[in-house]
């Protein structure tokens, strides 16, 4: 019997697909940007006393919806739940993108863009940051010209760290009269920033959030959508009706509630940040200003061997050479404890 699959085009232009990396428990993880101390204490008390009863049941949304919104400064209606940030941007291809129709990025970024982009079919508008990393203000201004229907600002950006400011960005959502602007604030905590207050001024601004950065959630897949409560109603009515498990759920609210923990651990990766950064520039890389719980870095010619060396001795960072150049890294800052053994390591093999 012969068979042949219906797949679509889209998926078949697609490059080949690229695993996630497994086995990386016990080595030093610095390569996904993951809040490598851990979680909450708060955290694994409140999975903990889950019930059997709990975990049989449909999840019911309500109560955390309302405790989330007021953390984040919005109404319930303003917030939608899903698994993860990278659900949530999926949201927007599933609600504003059509094939052909085209999605304006800014790269080096968020590969999620990308991919989702291909996978939809979509016409991909790519402005790129300089070599300085500086953000390309005026070419994303005539690109937004031509009516795309998403652009995607990483804010801060990664891998570049860079941070735009309110006023750039409501400069951005002025010229965006006909797409809907999602602004991916991932490391929010880090930076400072955020546009959420801008909501219900500008109809087509979405907010993305994460509990996988500052939170530590990132095994557990919990992610968020704030804006204007009319504009957040289209992507409702593409979401299914559980995306959020239980877990995930209890384990936000116990996070929130440990402000202690959260601050803690955001003022000790800024520490962190700007010592490994002074470190590295004594030793002849270039760093990029970051706001975020990471840092880019060019090696230049020594990079890629440098990084091979750093890998067989189970550091985990991630080159960018594919999509900036030879010698360039991105390094999430870690513990204390990882950071000082990175730094002795790149200090050896340099």
């Amino acid at each position: 019997m012969k068979v042949s699959l219906p797949v679509r085009q889209a998926i078949l232009r697609r490059q080949g697909y690229e695993a996630p990396v497994e086995g990386r428990f016990d080595k030093i993880r610095l390569d996904f940007n993951e809040n490598t101390a851990g979680c909450s204490p708060a955290v694994l008390r409140a999975l903990a006393r889950l019930s059997a009863k709990e975990l049989a049941m449909y999840p019911e949304y309500g109560p955390t919806t309302r405790e989330l919104a007021r953390y984040f400064g919005v109404r319930a209606g303003e917030l939608m739940m899903l698994n993860g940030a990278d659900d949530a941007l999926r949201a927007f291809f599933d609600v504003f993108v059509e094939p052909g129709s085209s999605v304006l990025l800014c790269e080096p970024t968020f590969t999620m863009y990308r991919f989702y982009a291909e996978v939809f079919g979509a016409k991909i508008q790519a402005c790129r940051y300089d070599s300085a990393m500086n953000f390309p203000f005026g070419d994303v201004l005539r690109s937004l010209r031509t009516k795309p229907r998403v652009l995607f600002v990483a804010n801060p950006n990664n891998p570049t760290g860079t941070l735009l400011g309110r006023a750039e960005i409501e400069t951005l959502l002025k010229a965006a009269t006909h797409t809907a602007v999602v602004i991916d604030e991932a490391y929010v905590e880090f930076s400072g920033v955020t546009v959420v207050g801008m909501i219900r001024k500008y109809p087509q601004l979405f907010v993305v959030r994460t509990f996988s950065k500052a939170a530590g959630l990132a095994g557990l897949r919990l992610g968020g959508v704030i804006a204007r409560e009319d504009s957040l109603e289209n992507l409702r009515r593409a979401m299914p009706p559980f995306p959020v498990n239980i877990a995930a759920l209890a384990a936000a609210r116990a996070a929130i509630r440990d402000r202690r923990t959260l601050t803690g651990y955001v003022r000790e990766v800024k520490r962190l940040r700007a010592e490994f950064d002074a470190e590295l520039r004594r030793l002849g890389a270039m760093t990029f200003p970051s706001a975020g719980n990471f840092l880019l870095a060019d090696f230049g010619s020594k990079g890629p061997r440098l990084f091979r060396r750093l890998e067989r001795e189970g550091f985990l960072l991630r080159e960018r050479s594919k999509e900036i150049g030879p010698g360039f890294v991105r390094v999430s800052i870690g513990t204390q404890k990882e950071m000082a053994r990175l730094q002795r390591a790149i200090e050896r093999y340099l």
